[in-house]
């Protein structure tokens, strides 16, 4: 029998090395952002849904349509619409245009 313990908004995480708020963090295929700068070894909490502006690349065909899915480029720190080797984080809530800096994504799991 399973018992109810948050709303699984948030959930608690404990990093090694400090952490800032904004911090994209990647657990196999959980995503989560640090709401708030987190010491190292000291418990703190991440995001796992909301809606977050996430930096994406900018140039020629780096646009991002409304509805999009998109993923979480580790090796580059950016969102990107592109699936192969990159984590899903959420779906694009405002289009990102190829100038924009960031992507407006609603982060789900």
């Amino acid at each position: 029998m399973a018992t109810f313990v948050q709303n699984g908004k948030y959930v608690d995480y404990t990093p090694t090395a400090a952490l800032t708020a904004g911090a994209v963090i990647v657990q196999a295929d959980l995503i989560g952002v640090a709401v708030r700068d987190i010491p190292a070894n000291t418990l703190g909490v991440l995001a796992v849904e909301g809606v977050f502006n996430f930096p994406k690349a900018t140039g020629a065909s780096t646009a991002i349509a409304v509805g999009t899915s998109v993923y979480w480029a580790s090796g580059t720190s950016t969102a990107t619409a592109t699936a192969s080797g990159n984590k899903l984080i959420g779906k694009v809530v405002r289009a990102a245009a190829d100038a924009d800096a960031t992507a407006l994504v609603k982060l789900f799991q």
